[in-house]
């Protein structure tokens, strides 16, 4: 019977129908493996189920030899996986699209309005028992009602994003993209604009690019420096995107006025990272994907691409 090796702990449902097929390997500790010990529980693999966190390049997949021929990313992004190396090897690479989109889309919005009314300072205000009294100049923050959305990225979770707050709040939706999106621009009025002008007009901006070469450090002291003093920056997407010192400096100066984050570079963020004392950014544990419905779905959809490659057919969501 094949071997496959499962990255770590996944909902049962998704365990289950690997077992049905393969001898089946879960690394149950809390961490992800080394990179030392991932090559040596692989070892006689045929299929790997990995996380973003499992960093599967070209050496790796020689060190793991030539059983191994499918990869299955719980995952929508990939950048964890050297896909030409795959592609070299033979080694079928798949995701998990489409079914995080809401769940990813909800938490977007809701950093959106948790960083603009300063929740984490009104928490922290009551749990430090400095609530003495109602305060006409206290916390104050941004409405989020007529303003304008700038979507780095109108995919599927910048579409959401976008549907959400325009029928929310009515925010007007301006959006950076390779290409026009017609749909978004008839159902919510958006506005294909350069990234210059969207950084510019902005008063919320939430980001939903891939990490790639060109959006390395995408956001930087520059692009922070074009952005209002209202500015609310969201970024859902992936850590590297931003140059966090960066960002940093730009929340602490009042060149923008709050962050919120639901990923980070690198993840969990160093114990030390002064992003982590800040008051006016809002840092959650890479949550975007983290309902039961979710998670129970990207399971089924990466089991269901090792069993279909490892039984010669196409995977069903191949990268």
């Amino acid at each position: 019977m094949q071997r496959i090796l499962v990255t770590r702990r996944i909902p049962q449902v998704g365990i289950d129908r690997l077992q049905k097929h393969f001898e089946v390997d879960v690394w149950e500790d809390s961490l992800p493996p080394s990179r030392d010990v991932l090559i040596e529980r692989a070892q006689a693999c045929s299929g790997i189920l990995s996380l973003l966190s499992d960093s599967l390049d070209g050496p790796v997949m020689d060190a793991i030899g030539p059983s191994l021929q499918a990869i299955a990313n719980y995952a929508v992004g990939y950048n964890n996986i050297d896909i030409g190396a795959a592609k070299e090897r033979g080694i079928a690479v798949g995701n998990t699209p489409d079914v995080l989109t809401d769940a990813t889309a909800d938490v977007a919005v809701g950093l959106m309005l948790a960083a603009a009314r300063r929740f984490q300072e009104s928490i922290e205000h009551v749990r430090n028992l400095e609530w003495s009294t109602w305060e006409p100049m206290g916390l104050l923050g941004q409405e989020l009602g007529g303003k304008t959305l700038g979507i780095v990225g109108m995919g599927r979770i910048g579409m959401a994003v976008a549907k959400r707050c325009y029928g929310g709040w009515g925010m007007k939706v301006l959006y950076t993209a390779r290409n026009h999106k017609p749909l978004a621009d008839q159902s919510l009025g958006a506005v294909h604009v350069s990234f210059d002008q969207l950084l510019a007009s902005s008063d919320f901006i939430s980001v939903h690019t891939d990490l790639n070469i060109e959006t390395k450090h995408l956001f930087n002291r520059a692009r922070f420096a074009q952005m209002k003093k209202n500015a609310v920056f969201v970024n859902t997407a992936r850590g590297g995107i931003i140059d966090q010192n960066a960002l940093y400096d730009a929340l602490t100066s009042g060149s923008i006025f709050a962050a919120g984050l639901d990923v980070t570079d690198p993840e969990p963020l160093p114990d030390e990272s002064p992003l982590r004392r800040l008051s006016n950014c809002l840092i959650l544990p890479h949550i975007g994907s983290a309902t039961f419905q979710a998670r129970e779905a990207m399971a089924i959809m990466a089991a269901d691409n090792l069993v279909a490659a490892l039984q010669g057919k196409p995977m069903p969501y191949p990268v």
